[in-house]
């Protein structure tokens, strides 16, 4: 394939379609800002509307931020549907709701085109590395056609199931990466205020059961206090949404992801909206009065 269309060259998008272009695939992009100048000088095909990316490409990705940005994307005037034909493929790599995912998916089946739902983890440091995880839902003959292409822009990289699956699985993943980022944040916020060095603590349990990606990422990042966002806390809080509101159709309690969510809106509520996501544990040293790392109180320090 060697025609890829590409709509949302934001902090993800940017680096995604980076990596197409550098493995020899001629891009059409669009998006609502400018387009990244080095697309642009690397052979890009700037495009005026969704509808022309569609007509121009074999296969069209989109990379925005949330399920009414998709559903414009698709369907609002000069759309992506507007220009597909027979044979063509739509991949969605947002992260938004496994419902409607699938109601968009009909509708783009129905032009005769395929469609599967893409989602990411990985954050701006996978998507710079390209070792993002990615997470389909679709058909399987599209996926075997998209497969060489996702593995330019990630590693692992597993079908799930149907029109949905993607997205349901990446909720999960939010979930998983919430609950973690608290745990550690917890756990590192008790040992500094118990007198212990947090770093040194962090350094240890990289070692040992508690090791994970977001004690070695985001613990560093809660002791050095680097909280530029990879990933935004308001992001963060539209998939925890996503899964509350999932919970509730199906008749389920999500305890922890409820109190996850609130401790975002905290951070939200004290102007950090778009803090990187490990900052959740800014509120907790908030309630705590202590600071990770400092010899004063959060009180004292503000």
């Amino acid at each position: 394939m060697a025609k890829i269309g590409f709509i949302g060259l934001g902090t993800m998008g940017r680096p995604m379609a980076g990596h197409l272009q550098a493995a020899g695939h001629r891009l059409f992009l669009h998006d609502v800002g400018p387009i990244p100048p080095e697309l642009v000088s690397g052979g890009g095909v700037v495009c005026k509307s969704g509808r022309e990316v569609a007509q121009e490409a074999e296969a069209v990705i989109i990379m925005v931020p949330d399920t009414p940005h998709v559903e414009a994307v698709l369907f609002g005037p000069g759309g992506v549907a507007e220009g597909l034909s027979k044979g063509k493929i739509v991949v969605d790599m947002s992260s938004i709701s496994p419902l409607a995912t699938k109601e968009f998916a009909k509708k783009i089946e129905a032009l005769g085109a395929d469609y599967l739902d893409a989602p990411v983890s990985g954050g701006e440091v996978g998507a710079k590395a390209a070792s993002l995880t990615i997470m389909v839902g679709g058909p399987e003959r599209a996926f075997n056609t998209m497969k060489p292409v996702f593995e330019k822009m990630g590693k692992n990289i597993t079908r799930v199931g149907g029109n949905g699956d993607g997205q349901t699985t990446k909720v999960a993943n939010q979930i998983i990466v919430a609950l973690t980022i608290e745990a550690v944040g917890e756990a590192l916020l008790f040992a500094s205020r118990a007198g212990a060095d947090p770093a040194l603590v962090r350094q240890a349990l990289m070692g040992g059961f508690a090791s994970s990606r977001i004690l070695e990422v985001h613990g560093e990042r809660m002791v050095k206090r680097n909280f530029d966002p990879g990933f935004r806390i308001e992001l963060h809080q539209k998939d925890l949404n996503l899964a509350l509101e999932g919970a509730r159709a199906l008749g389920l309690s999500l305890p922890s992801t409820a109190i996850a969510q609130q401790l975002f809106s905290s951070c939200t509520a004290h102007g950090g909206k778009a803090w990187d996501h490990s900052a959740m544990v800014r509120t907790l040293e908030m309630m705590g009065d202590h600071e990770i790392g400092a010899a004063g109180r959060v009180s004292e320090i503000l």
